[in-house]
């Protein structure tokens, strides 16, 4: 992270202020990423913003581009990476539900709230789940699903997704886990095999066996 150092002392960094109205737009939504406030919270002053960001429009610019690159990208990416089964497909996805440094939900929830009050917000917000789920579209036919077939569960699987994120479901890891087969067999039309359950399961520090 690189910081900038000037006569009037220290500037902090782009990825300092961005992660301060990260943290901001998480806890009290879009109207509390203001440039004063975040300066008291780094301890800078608030010409210091100036160094990063040509204003305030340009820094939430930035949010949504973290956002997209992290959570579109990387979803995305789990779809499209390498699996000797739709199952195991599909539990690359399960990934993003359950590991934050690949899928921000939370992240994903401020977004979709501040979706609520801007249409450009909207429009973006549209553009990713397009993307998505044409990804998780693509991850079906990979594995022999018709159009129509493929359109479908990718659709069930994602909508379901957000419909948790946007309830802010808090559930417990092993309810969770517990519930992952099912999952699996709901949106493939496959059970799951114990060794794709377990190599899933321990990648996620979760080795007890479900019965």
């Amino acid at each position: 992270m690189e910081q900038v150092l000037s006569d009037g002392g220290w500037r902090g960094s782009t990825e300092g202020w961005l992660d301060a109205a990260y943290d901001a737009l998480l806890e009290s939504g879009v109207d509390s990423v203001k440039i004063l406030p975040l300066a008291k919270k780094l301890n800078l002053s608030r010409t210091s913003f100036y160094w990063f960001f040509k204003d305030r429009e340009e820094l939430l610019a930035a949010l949504v581009g973290r956002w997209r690159d992290k959570n579109t990208g990387n979803l995305i990416r789990q779809a499209d990476a390498y699996a000797e089964s739709v199952v195991e497909a599909m539990l690359n996805v399960f990934d993003c539900w359950l590991d934050s440094s690949i899928f921000d939900s939370q992240f994903e929830f401020a977004i979709r709230s501040w979706a609520l009050q801007s249409p450009e917000i909207t429009a973006e917000v549209q553009s990713a789940d397009t993307l998505r789920l044409d990804a998780m579209k693509r991850m079906f036919a990979r594995y022999g699903y018709e159009d129509v077939t493929a359109d479908v569960r990718a659709r069930t699987m994602y909508l379901t997704q957000i419909g948790y994120i946007s309830m802010q479901s808090k559930d417990e890891l092993a309810t969770r886990m517990k519930r992952i087969p099912q999952y699996v067999e709901i949106f493939t039309g496959r059970a799951p095999e114990q060794r794709e359950l377990d190599r899933f399961y321990a990648r996620h520090s979760f080795l007890k066996r479900q019965g």
